[in-house]
């Protein structure tokens, strides 16, 4: 079974826009699954973060692998950029969130989808949305109608 995945890329350390294209490209070869396309970039102020602004972006990728394995397949990418977690919310060289998996609500120890913040975030809405401007959040409804939460969120496309 092959199934759509959107996931959010962020990166505030570090070249963050090389950072970025260098997930897109990583994703593109990662093994189960195919990119079928990336948002622009765009850059934001960091919430509830302190440092430089991020550069943001969400991928589309079809895939067959199961919804962990995947989000392992992410944090491979992450550790290969020198993500480090010291405390919540730190800067990142490169974070890789796993949004949205199919229509599949998942929650796990280590895994929740959609993610739990996708529409509290104009950096996850806007590119998300640019991608699949009629796509509808599972449990939560068409994500076009969270936008007007967000509008207040500083967000620019590069």
């Amino acid at each position: 079974m092959r199934v759509n995945a959107y996931i959010g890329i962020g990166a505030n350390l570090g070249d963050a826009r090389a950072n970025v294209q260098d997930a897109i490209a990583r994703l593109a070869r990662l093994p189960g699954a195919t990119l079928l396309a990336a948002s622009s970039s765009y850059r934001t102020a960091p919430i509830d973060s302190s440092g430089d602004d991020y550069i943001n972006a969400v991928a589309h990728i079809r895939t067959s692998l199961p919804a962990e394995a995947l989000l392992q397949a992410l944090h491979a990418i992450e550790t290969a950029h020198g993500r480090e977690r010291p405390y919540r919310n730190a800067p990142r060289t490169l974070d890789l969130d796993l949004l949205l998996y199919g229509d599949q609500q998942i929650s796990s120890p280590t895994l929740s989808v959609p993610h739990p913040r996708l529409t509290e975030r104009a950096f996850v809405l806007v590119p998300l949305l640019e991608l699949a401007p009629a796509i509808a959040v599972p449990g939560a409804g068409p994500a076009q109608a969270f936008l007007p939460k967000v509008a207040d969120q500083a967000i620019s496309k590069l």
